[in-house]
This record gives structure tokens, sequence and C-alpha cells, in this order.
């Protein structure tokens, strides 16, 4: 019987030594590293410049990032995780925080070839705590079009960050990010589809990505929980206030 004729050749030869199946051809399993930059570094630094223009009372406020479809933001303890899924949730959530005032002039974005594209750090004055600092990490992924897809924040506070020390800009391999492990990330629009196998598969293996998803679902819901658990010394402690007091 001739195998190839019947389409089995290619079944018995994968069976006894084909390499697997490339993640990245699959949009709702490939992850963001399967993303190469598609625009120039400066591109890259100007999409998170403005990101945080929408939180500074000294920019224009109306002018932000491409975001895509479904952009998330997770912001890692002691902030409240994620606290926006989709374009339209995080351009009101723009508009909320400027209730609370802040300025940012303090800023150092850089670009890098291989996601997050973007990385910065930042120091934020808000008014309403007398003016006082609030250092942050903060990583910006992007899709094949240019659009953010995933925003992911940390305190730059001893012990929050997601590298060693020495790391100044996480580029080692000792780094524990979530924007590299959530499916869906990598495809050319960067959607994430919280209901594919390939989500179901890698939720079961990672819990950071099954708590994402598990929040995705009702990201509104969850982040009223994490706000309520979070704490009156919250600022205190994601911004080291009580690090520097007397």
């Amino acid at each position: 019987m001739n195998l190839v004729r019947f389409g089995l050749g290619g079944v018995l030869g994968c069976a006894i030594g084909c390499a697997p199946a490339d993640p990245c051809l699959d949009s709702d399993a490939a992850l963001s590293t399967c993303i190469e930059p598609a625009f120039s570094g400066d591109y890259y630094v100007e999409q998170s410049q403005l990101y945080f223009n929408t939180m500074d009372a000294n920019e224009n406020r109306d002018v932000g990032p491409d975001y895509g479809e479904w952009v998330s933001r997770w912001e890692w303890p002691p902030w409240l995780l994620l606290t926006a899924f989709g374009r339209e949730d995080i351009i009101e959530s723009d508009l909320l925080l400027r209730l609370y005032e802040s300025i940012i002039p303090e800023r150092e974005c850089l670009f890098f070839d291989e996601q997050p594209f973007g990385r910065c750090r930042v120091t934020f004055y808000y008014a309403d705590h007398d003016g006082q600092s609030c250092p942050i990490y903060e990583e910006f992924t992007f899709n094949e079009a240019g659009e953010m897809t995933f925003i992911e924040a940390w305190s730059d506070q001893p012990g929050f960050l997601p590298m060693p020390d020495e790391d100044t800009w996480a580029e080692g391999e000792n780094v524990s990010r979530l924007s590299t492990r959530v499916p869906g990330l990598g495809g050319p629009d960067g959607r994430v589809s919280l209901g594919s196998q390939a989500m179901l598969d890698a939720a079961a293996e990672d819990s950071d990505v099954a708590d994402f998803a598990a929040r995705a679902a009702d990201w509104r819901a969850a982040w009223l929980v994490a706000l309520e658990e979070a704490g009156d010394d919250l600022w205190a402690r994601g911004c080291g206030w009580e690090l520097t007091a007397d």
C-alpha cells in the first residue's frame, strides 16, 4: 500500500522523529516572544511614554498609545493584579485616574528587541499624598501592528521586582513576568482567548496564568475584591513610604 497516497506517510514519519509543530503558528497558543519588532525602537519608546502621559497632569492626557482590542493591565502585589481587560475598559480607567491627580516627571523608557519591547522606570507624584514619590517598573508588550496588548507593572522597591537586583532591565533568564506566559499574546493581533484550549492547558500548568484567566472573566469584580483585601497600608507598601518614614 502506498502510504503517501493515503496521507499516512507524514503521520507515521512524525511519530518516529519529526519536530513538534511550531506553537507560534497557532494564534491561540502563541506566546508574546513569537513576535519580532516591526517598527523602530523609537516607536515603542514613544508608545510607552504615551501610556504615562494619560496619567500625567502636565501632559496632553487625551493622546494615549495604540491599544489592542483586548489589552490587559496586570499590576503585581502589593498592587491589585488585573486592573483592566479590553481597550474600552483601559481607556475608561485612564479617564477615571484623572480624578486622582498625578505627575510623572521622572521617566526612563527603553526599547528591547525581545518582548516586552518597551520597559520603563518611572516615578509618580500624587497630589492626594502630599507629593510623595512612588517609583514603578513597567513593561509593555505589542502585537504585530504595534498595538499595546499587555501592560505589566511592579513596585520599584526591594522584594517586589521580577528580576535580581543586578539585572536592571530584566534581560536575564531569571525574570518572572506574566506577559511571556499568557497564550495568544503572540498571535498577529495579540488577542487573548480565555476559553481556548491553549489557555486551559496553560492555566493547568501555571497558577499565574490560571489566576489571570479567572480574573479576566470578570475583572471588575476581581478588582473590587483585591482592593478590599489590600488593606489601608497599600500605598505605603507599594511606594516605599514606610521604608523612609521617620
